[in-house]
């Protein structure tokens, strides 16, 4: 048996000290909760009735042909799908969780399959400097994309800790940047990404849960800081009030709005669209973009219930729907001045 396999039996992505989110083995929330067990997810699949998603979902923004670059204190946002998001500020090209797989699984023939295609295709990406990989769930880190990724643009892949071990396989070693929570990566011209804590888990497989760090970011550039966060359990808004407390207001803030159904069981790891308005609220963030909808059905929400809801809470608090978008595939939202 060869030494990686065998560290992948055992979980042993990370090795370090123990803190105050590690145990010497796994990580955990503080103060918060751990991901529901397996009789949990059995009670789910076997007693609840998830809504019926159509076969497709199509985006009259579908097709996007991004600019190379865009420049100074200008801030673009490209839905790509799900939690695919191409950030472009300061000349650089970012992009978070990269999905091209047709299904968010280890399988090829089996799992969630997407309901609308990329939308932006791979061929028409620019240039990519760098991948923002929050964690390691299908849904957010594809092995085969990061590897098609590395071919093409050889992007820096900032991970949190333990991930390494995980996209070894797709991407270069020395192109690969680890950290723990409140470390900073800093990338050319000025613009900074910090690793900041957030309520979820990860696990690729049965034996690994919690074996890899999860995170957001904050992307603080000559335009402004950015909150981006992957996916997040609202735990009393402690993600959102630390991270004002540490970085300030954000200009913009990317955060989850879906796969929040059933309650009982997504609760704890994933907010649902009230929660995220209540957090960008907390962060006194002027603007925000909603994703991790619409693309790959994980829950039991109607597809369009995120939208809907995020709507009807923004609404319930007077805050102007332009000021928090829920993007389809290809749509872009130019970041009004601060």
């Amino acid at each position: 048996m060869t030494g990686k396999l065998t560290d992948r039996l055992h979980g042993h992505y990370h090795s370090g000290p123990r803190s105050g989110h590690f145990d010497g083995r796994r990580f955990f929330n503080p103060g918060g909760k751990a991901p529901a067990g397996f009789g949990d997810l059995i009670r789910w699949k076997l007693l609840e009735r998830p809504e019926v998603w159509p076969k497709s979902f199509p985006s009259h923004h579908h097709g996007a042909r991004p600019e190379r670059r865009i420049q100074g204190q200008a801030i673009r946002v490209t839905m790509v799908g799900h939690a695919t998001l191409l950030i472009q500020t300061d000349g650089l090209n970012l992009l978070t969780d990269p999905v091209w797989s047709d299904r968010a699984s280890p399988l090829t023939f089996a799992g969630p399959k997407r309901v609308n295609p990329p939308g932006i295709a791979f061929d028409d990406l620019p240039p990519v400097d760098a991948v923002l990989l929050t964690h390691n769930h299908y849904d957010h880190c594809d092995l085969a994309t990061l590897k098609r990724l590395a071919a093409r643009d050889n992007p820096l892949v900032i991970t949190p800790l333990g991930n390494d071990a995980v996209i070894a396989a797709s991407v270069a070693r020395d192109r690969i940047v680890t950290g723990d929570w409140h470390d900073t990566v800093l990338l050319p011209g000025g613009t900074s990404v910090t690793f900041e804590p957030c309520h979820h888990w990860s696990a690729r497989g049965m034996g690994d849960r919690r074996m890899a760090l999860w995170a957001a970011f904050a992307i603080r550039s000559p335009a402004g800081l950015i909150h981006h966060v992957g996916d997040t359990g609202f735990h009393d808004g402690r993600p959102y009030a630390e991270f004002a407390a540490r970085h300030g207001a954000p200009r913009l803030s990317i955060l989850p709005i879906g796969a929040y159904e059933p309650r009982w069981f997504m609760k704890h790891q994933h907010q649902d669209p009230d929660e995220a308005v209540e957090g960008f609220r907390l962060s006194g963030s002027a603007h925000a973009v909603g994703h991790h909808w619409g693309t790959f059905q994980l829950t039991n929400e109607a597809i369009t219930d995120p939208r809907d809801r995020l709507h009807g809470a923004l609404d319930r608090h007077a805050i102007a729907r332009e000021r928090f978008r829920a993007l389809v595939p290809g749509e872009a939202f130019d970041v009004p001045p601060a």
